[in-house]
């Protein structure tokens, strides 16, 4: 499903229209977005958690020549399923 198709069945379910079910949308990712940047975990419960994690430093390779290189440690942003998440998806 893309961001369109979510726009609408989100629009669908709330009898909001889709101008507003976008707006709430994208405020919703940038402050996902703006959270995470402050270090900050978002739980919604149920659903799962939001938060970032530290990926280390390491050696990698280079496919096309095979030539080790260092890659950076680094922050990602990470998802991990909440309960109630996980048993509808079975």
């Amino acid at each position: 499903m893309n961001k369109t198709k979510l726009v609408s069945a989100l629009a669908a379910a709330t009898c909001l229209t889709q101008k507003d079910t976008s707006k709430i949308l994208e405020a919703f990712v940038k402050i996902v977005g703006e959270t995470l940047k402050k270090g900050e975990d978002i739980v919604l419960v149920g659903f799962g958690t939001f938060k970032v994690s530290t990926r280390a430093a390491r050696t990698g390779r280079n496919p096309k020549t095979g030539e080790a290189l260092q890659i950076k440690a680094a922050k990602v942003p990470s998802f991990k399923a909440g309960k109630g998440l996980k048993e509808m998806v079975v």
